[in-house]
């Protein structure tokens, strides 16, 4: 008599995240296993790299499994995405994800017996940030448009500016978030030569899970998640993600009017594009004879 068909479970995006992060763990230990055999194709180089991809891809998948299934706007309208986002936390990785990801994301699905639908496409994300409308720019001559995660109030005041620096300075932030393994920050020369030289890259605090979470706890401890407002070569102006300590960042000069801090901070939360989309779209035409750029294969 044949065995009845194994039932399926229907799993959400909070599932599937933790287990994709579990299996990718599973892979991490066997790269880790057969290296230091000697039974691994790669070389030990090539090994690290795919092990750092890896374990950047868990603490995706950790944020989405860890996603609120209701999220403050924080003052301000959700966006499309961000409405998207909330209705399906994977929406972002599946539909930035390339063929090869995607399909062994199903193939993980299937060998687990689970069932799971892949989100709907993906809002078109708008370039440039919007004018602010007249209630947002009252509240930017009100106060501080970033607010404590969960819209709980105002932040700390150290980390109510926008800092200017230029492209060095931007790059020896990301190097120091890398040697101190802060979590958000890795650049390679790809960004370096993509970054409009003359323009001034921006930085303000605007924490995911800002460190004085609960009360009476210590506002200074770092890391402070920052975003960054950057332009590109080809003029577009995108943000990006960056870990930076408190006393580094205080240590950074101020230079941009009170004003204008106002309004480049409020630019860098309602601007949609950021670098890695920015480089998926100029992949095709990234080049010697059209940017300048001679490295194949290092995208961010």
């Amino acid at each position: 008599m044949p065995l009845p068909p194994a039932r399926t479970r229907t799993i959400d995006d909070r599932a599937l995240a933790a287990l994709l992060a579990d299996e990718a763990l599973l892979e991490i230990r066997a790269l880790v296993r057969r290296t230091r055999n000697g039974e691994q194709d790669l070389s030990p180089a090539e090994a690290l790299d795919r092990i750092d991809r890896l374990a950047g891809f868990c603490r995706d998948m950790q944020g989405v499994a860890e996603m609120p299934a209701r999220r403050p706007a924080r003052g301000r309208p959700l966006g499309s995405r961000e409405e998207a986002m909330l209705a399906r936390p994977m929406s972002y990785r599946w539909h930035t994800a390339g063929e090869g990801r995607r399909a062994w994301m199903l193939r993980v699905v299937e060998r687990g017996g689970y069932d799971w639908t892949p989100p709907p496409p993906f809002p078109e994300y708008r370039r440039g940030a919007p004018e602010p409308n007249l209630l947002e720019r009252v509240g930017l001559l009100a106060g501080w448009p970033v607010k404590y995660p969960g819209g709980q109030g105002p932040l700390p005041r150290t980390a109510r500016v926008l800092k200017a620096v230029d492209r060095d300075g931007l790059f020896a932030l990301y190097e120091e978030a890398e040697r101190l393994a802060l979590g958000l920050g890795k650049a390679g020369p790809w960004l370096y030569a993509h970054l409009d030289a003359d323009a001034p890259c921006y930085v303000v605090p605007d924490p995911g899970r800002h460190p004085r979470s609960a009360p009476g706890a210590d506002a200074e401890r770092g890391p402070w998640e920052c975003r960054i407002l950057v332009r590109m070569t080809d003029g577009e102006v995108v943000t990006g993600s960056l870990a930076v300590l408190p006393e580094t960042f205080a240590a950074l000069p101020a230079t941009v009017s009170r004003r204008r801090q106002r309004r480049l901070a409020f630019a860098a939360l309602r601007t949609e594009r950021d670098v890695y989309l920015w480089g998926r779209g100029h992949q095709d035409s990234c080049g010697p004879e059209h940017c300048g750029y001679t490295p194949p294969g290092d995208r961010p």
